[in-house]
């Protein structure tokens, strides 16, 4: 055998070779590339996968199969029904029930699933980024405030997000199935129903596959119940969901997130279901006609929904201005962090309003359940808050200008898309095109901004080999 017959032999012998070497180098410089992006700056990888994932859903929801005519739906419509569904938003400019197909239904409900699994993902792995970033004692408190050492592999960190999220939808699926049967339904809108309120629900999307939304149902407690129920274990946030899995109702074995997030979420919650009862108690546009029973029930729904749910059993143009103001407060603050609820959070309230008590007693410590809280953290909350309170102004102030509505119904409709509710003065609806990728902008970041922001800036601690003399300007 020549020696040129041999590397002939040996090169066809190893043909199959570099296309495989080729795609698993490939695969390697694209891990390698997406890990060099995590470590240097979660937030641009936050940003550019959600960006990614919306276009994809924009581009299948633009598909004549996605619209219940069979024509192309116009870009603007897409691209919002995309960006409300992986922001689990909920707002709308056409009807989820009479505009799209099943399958177009179906990538909505997609879209919230993957939304929603990828902001409680997205979070705790953020959590898990800042954790390495902190060395070794860092390291141990974000665990402990994360749950202890399952934040060790992300895989782990990966299936605990994944199969609590799903176990909890099924279960909510379960009890509103057999409701929908009862009320007459077939077995398989049954099953399409109860699937597609329960992630709605849990991922707090708000969006509802009926025409007239779950008006229908607004004194049937089997399915209001699990609708609550599914809302507030979402806006909790997963940190929250798995301290209560593995420690129950043990307050002192609870940490101080866990205390914090449930403390304040029930204060809402209560504070929001007495105030908005009293304001509406007597207006016969909402529930002014119903009995004292049915009337509670609508208050307590109506608290849990405006803090990110997003369903609504009244007409939020019937409603008064304070019940407006009130609704915009409320939707601003939010629900937990690392949650599918959005807004500010409730944790950033809690110390904002602790740091408030400290410098009112003259504490130079922030201090609350036998823990000091850290300076850092509490600049971490003003710039959220700030942040928050400013993209609200600007996007208030744009479409103010672009539809010449009032200012309640834009306020109402603005804040409303920046903490991701979904509830509706069906402003969005009104909308010319530069109005609806104005809130289209907004949803976007109101759902990946104050979580990158959190994480960001937590990240961009360095030390500093010198201190500029102090002097205290005069505040207020």
């Amino acid at each position: 055998m020549t020696q040129r017959q041999s590397r002939s032999e040996s090169a066809v012998s190893w043909q199959p070779g570099p296309p495989e070497r080729e795609g698993l180098w490939i695969f390697t410089r694209l891990r390698d590339f997406i890990d060099n992006i995590a470590n240097s700056s979660p937030a641009r990888l936050a940003l550019t996968t959600f960006a990614v994932v919306i276009l994809v859903f924009t581009a299948l929801l633009s598909l004549p199969l996605s619209s219940a005519t069979g024509t192309v739906t116009p870009l603007h419509q897409a691209l919002f029904t995309a960006v409300s569904a992986v922001c689990v938003t909920g707002l709308t400019v056409v009807s989820t029930a009479a505009h799209w197909s099943f399958f177009g239904q179906l990538i909505i409900l997609i879209g919230i699933f993957v939304g929603g699994l990828g902001t409680l993902t997205l979070a705790s792995l953020l959590a898990l980024m800042v954790s390495k970033r902190l060395g070794v004692r860092g390291k141990l408190i974000a665990q402990e405030a994360m749950n202890a050492g399952r934040l060790g592999e992300v895989g782990t960190l990966l299936r605990i997000v994944i199969v609590t999220s799903v176990v909890i939808e099924a279960a909510l699926a379960l009890a509103l199935i057999p409701r929908f049967l009862a009320l007459g339904e077939s077995f398989g809108q049954s099953v399409w129903h109860g699937v597609f309120y329960s992630i709605s629900a849990f991922n707090n999307a708000g969006f509802t596959p009926h025409s007239d939304g779950i008006v229908p149902y607004e004194t049937d407690l089997w399915i209001l119940v699990p609708l609550m129920l599914g809302v507030f274990l979402g806006s909790l946030g997963f940190p929250v969901v798995m301290v209560l899995q593995q420690n129950g109702l043990n307050w002192k074995k609870w940490n101080l997130h866990t205390k914090l997030t449930i403390q304040v979420s029930f204060i809402l919650l209560g504070a929001g279901t007495v105030l908005w009862g009293l304001m509406e108690w007597e207006n016969v546009r909402t529930i002014g006609g119903m009995d004292d029973a049915d009337k509670v029930i609508h208050s307590l729904f109506a608290s849990v929904m405006t803090r990110s749910g997003g369903f609504n059993l009244v007409d939020q143009n019937q409603m008064d201005s304070t019940t407006m103001l009130l609704t915009d407060a409320l939707m601003f603050a939010g629900g937990g962090s690392a949650s599918t609820a959005g807004g500010i959070k409730v944790t950033t309230i809690a110390v904002m309003f602790l740091a408030i008590v400290a410098e009112a007693r003259g504490d130079s410590d922030v201090k609350i359940y036998g823990r000091t809280i850290p300076e850092g953290t509490m600049r971490v909350a003003i710039s959220v808050i700030v942040a928050g309170a400013t993209l609200v102004a600007v996007s208030a102030l744009l479409l103010l200008q672009i539809s010449g509505a009032s200012l309640d119904r834009v306020l109402f409709e603005t804040i409303s898309a920046f903490a991701t509710v979904g509830l509706s003065t069906n402003l969005s609806a009104e909308l010319p095109p530069s109005g609806v990728y104005v809130l289209s902008a907004l949803m976007f970041a109101g759902r990946v901004g104050t979580v990158t922001l959190a994480a960001a800036l937590a990240l961009r601690q360095r030390s500093q080999l010198y201190h500029y003399p102090e002097e205290r300007p005069i505040i207020g």
